[in-house]
């Protein structure tokens, strides 16, 4: 990946965290077991947030390649991109080191 590559893609990551309540939301998914996926109502439920507010939240972070979701039946679950935050990081100590 060419450094203006891993600029573009560092960037886009980073959209997805611009809102605290999208930090908050990846917190949560990164810090449960993999075999513990949340369903969207349990991110309402734990967020000040309307339900709609949270959707769209989840939406961005999905876009953006933070988390990915299954659907099983009528509901959602949520995770974290296996490696992501990883990448992440590795992306910042590349762009910053201009690698």
């Amino acid at each position: 990946m060419s450094i203006d590559e891993c600029k573009k893609r560092l960037a886009e990551l980073s959209k997805g965290l611009a809102h605290p309540m999208r930090v908050e939301i990846v917190s949560m998914l990164e810090n449960k077991p993999p075999e513990e996926k949340c369903v969207c109502g349990d991110i309402v439920n734990a967020l000040p947030l309307a339900q709609s507010s949270v959707s769209q939240h989840l939406k961005v972070l999905k876009e953006t390649g933070w988390i990915q979701g299954e659907i099983h039946g009528p509901c959602v679950c949520y995770c974290t991109v296996q490696g992501i935050m990883e990448y992440y990081l590795a992306l910042i100590k590349r762009s910053l080191k201009g690698e």
